[in-house]
Order: structure tokens, then C-alpha cells, then sequence
């Protein structure tokens, strides 16, 4: 394949990961996230608990995964960690707090998690903050090992 072809594909992938990022984590942020943070003080004593650590915090690492950690994504900062939280509190959701939901409650939840668990393994692509700053730090952190 020649160079033009090659450059197009890569292209590709980078428009697709960029329309990856932005969608699903601001469409999380946005329908959820938000409005558990907008709703803190009446969740906090009724959201679910899933993992025994009190409904207040699990109501905060929610809104930390939904609404920050997606807002992360979105902008492509730290792209690949920052994909993990949601991720993670999509599975919770799917798996233990809709374990007796009927499988369209659960799918919905891992539809969610699908673009994170993509995001994690990929990468932000090149249209991002991390394709920014990576090379910057990785020069920064290097010149530093080196003294």
C-alpha cells in the first residue's frame, strides 16, 4: 500500500477515535454524571451501594467516573487511566447493581462501557491533549533521568 493510503487510514483512525472519545463519555457526563452532581444532597443518603463502602461514597466515585473522568476523556487528558473509572463503574452497574434487572436494564450500562474499555486500550489518537503533551513530558521526564 503506498504511503497517501497509509496516511488516510491512520487518519481515519484518528477521526474515528476522536468521534469515539467525544460521544459517549460527554453523552455519560452529561445525561448522568451531571445530574447526580446537581442531585448530591438528595442521592447521597439513597444511592445504591454496591460495594459496601456507604452510599455517599459510592455516590461520589460515581460522579468522579461519569462526569470527571469522562470530561477527561473527552479532552484527551491522560486519556487511558482516566477511561478506567467509568469503565469500572459501568461493570458495577451491569453487574451488581442490575444483577436481578432484566438484560435490556444491563445492556444499557455496557454499552456505556464498551467505548471505555476501547479508549483504555487504544489510546486518544492523535486529535488530543495526550498526542499534545505526551512527546513534551516524555522529553521533559528524559532530560530529567539524564542529569
Amino acid at each position: 500500500m503506498s504511503n497517501d493510503g497509509d496516511r488516510r487510514r491512520v487518519l481515519a483512525s484518528d477521526i474515528g477515535l476522536l468521534f469515539l472519545r467525544v460521544t459517549a463519555p460527554l453523552m455519560l457526563a452529561a445525561g448522568h454524571g451531571y445530574s447526580k452532581l446537581a442531585n448530591l444532597g438528595t442521592l447521597s443518603a439513597t444511592f445504591a451501594d454496591p460495594l459496601g463502602i456507604g452510599s455517599t461514597a459510592s455516590l461520589a466515585l460515581t460522579i468522579f467516573g461519569e462526569l470527571f473522568c469522562s470530561l477527561l476523556v473527552v479532552i484527551g487528558l491522560g486519556t487511558r487511566v482516566a477511561a478506567i473509572p467509568p469503565l469500572i463503574t459501568m461493570l458495577v452497574a451491569t453487574f451488581l447493581v442490575h444483577t436481578h434487572d432484566p438484560w435490556a436494564k444491563k445492556e444499557f450500562a455496557l454499552l456505556y462501557a464498551i467505548p471505555f474499555a476501547t479508549l483504555a486500550l487504544t489510546g486518544a489518537g492523535r486529535f488530543s491533549l495526550d498526542a499534545i503533551l505526551g512527546p513534551r513530558l516524555a522529553a521533559r521526564l528524559a532530560g530529567r533521568r539524564a542529569q
